[in-house]
């Protein structure tokens, strides 16, 4: 179903000479990707999530009067992403006019104009679809990769595969999967864990270290689904990996209980993905809950609230390893000045006509400008619903 919407308020539109440009149309797209096989990990086997089938996105499609434009997604698994394209089409309106340069005021309009149901969550995972579109306009404008024009400290970033190790493959399978990624030039593997019996995780942990060896980092992820004495006796169990970190051992919002486990381990803790807004990740740092932080822009709120958690986690010599989006995370990374990871999953892969290069054991930024990514006819091909506001030029 297509909507169109062409009034535009004299109040949305910027004054000024400084205002060379307007946006002067959108598009939003729901699109819906099939996952060739449903995915398991903790949550599933512990009752509380029933395995994922597919993943909803929202893209937003930005149109300049000087004919300048910019891409942007963010997404939802299991639920969601019809709320996330509802939210999206009552507040796109507010764009058109606008300068698409003011990224910042144009964010917190998009909170303001729905500010009843609050600055995380849904709703601020519809802006990020907006914010990422306006700064990929901003660096193809610029003629820039994204990562360019945000200040890269690196052209490469280290990355990992988590798409092959998830709970419900067989343990062959993930053998065989984790090889196939190193094969392919990626440079660590992270293996989901948190199944209720604790010596399932550890046969399979044993598994895929003697498999890929002592040099190859590797990764575990319970899906906050341990308690505080299991993440207790299985971050000790795990101790003799040398793992690169254990990751989300606890719930999400269990600041105090992340920061404990922290402190009475040698191997690092990793979280943040589920978090949903930067307020919610300055508890995290305020307990020293994390050594690696792990926020996922689409989730927070965009690049724009990505860049700010940024800026605070350097600030207090954080690791980074964004989560999920590699499309956007990848220019992220590049330009913290930290040395990040960032987390290859190939499930995206159809959405775009273009795909990142991946060797010895990194993610490459390409020369193309913005993110660097067209939708393709099959995103085209499986998009759902879709709303359009202003008129293109």
């Amino acid at each position: 179903m297509v909507t169109t919407t062409n009034t535009t308020s004299d109040a949305a539109r910027t004054e000024g000479e400084a205002t060379l440009d307007r946006i002067a149309w959108l598009r939003l797209s729901s699109v819906t990707l099939p996952l060739a096989t449903p995915i398991s990990d903790a949550k599933v086997f512990t009752g509380r999530q029933r395995p994922m089938t597919e993943v909803a996105f929202l893209f937003v499609e930005l149109a300049t009067e000087q004919g300048h434009e910019g891409t942007g997604f963010s997404y939802s698994k299991r639920a969601g992403g019809p709320g996330q394209f509802a939210h999206a089409k009552e507040v796109a309106e507010a764009l058109i006019g606008e300068d698409p340069s003011d990224i910042g005021k144009i964010w917190t309009k998009l909170v303001w104009a729905g500010a009843s149901v609050g600055r995380s969550g849904l709703a601020t995972q519809a802006i990020a679809a907006f914010d990422v579109a306006l700064w990929d306009l901003k660096a193809k404008r610029a003629g820039l990769p994204l990562a360019k024009l945000l200040g890269a400290h690196r052209d490469s970033v280290r990355c990992y595969n988590t798409s092959g190790g998830f709970l419900h493959a067989p343990t062959e399978q993930v053998l065989d999967n984790a090889e196939a990624a190193l094969a392919s030039g990626i440079g660590g593997i992270k293996l989901k864990v948190g199944h209720p019996d604790g010596k399932y995780d550890l046969a399979r942990l044993t598994a895929v270290r003697e498999h890929i060896g002592d040099e190859v980092p590797l990764m575990v992820d319970a899906n906050q689904q341990w308690d505080r004495p299991t993440a207790q006796r299985m971050g000790r169990a795990m101790e003799e990996y040398g793992l690169a970190w254990i990751e989300e051992p606890l719930d999400a919002y269990d600041a105090k209980g992340h920061a404990a486990l922290a402190a009475s381990l040698d191997t690092p803790v990793a979280t943040g993905e589920m978090l949903a807004s930067v307020a919610e990740h300055v508890e995290l740092i305020r307990h020293d809950a994390a050594d690696i932080i792990q926020p996922d822009a689409p989730r927070i709120g965009g690049i724009t609230q990505f860049l700010k958690l940024a800026a605070l986690a350097e600030h207090h010599q954080l690791q980074l390893a964004p989560h999920f989006a590699m499309e956007i995370h990848l220019h992220l990374a590049a330009a913290y000045p930290i040395e990040p990871w960032v987390e290859h999953f190939d499930w995206l892969e159809p959405l775009f006509n273009e795909h990142l290069e991946i060797r010895d054991g990194r993610m490459h930024v390409s020369s193309r400008p913005g993110l660097g990514f067209t939708l393709s006819e099959q995103a085209r091909a499986w998009t759902v619903a879709t709303h359009e506001s202003g008129t293109r030029p």
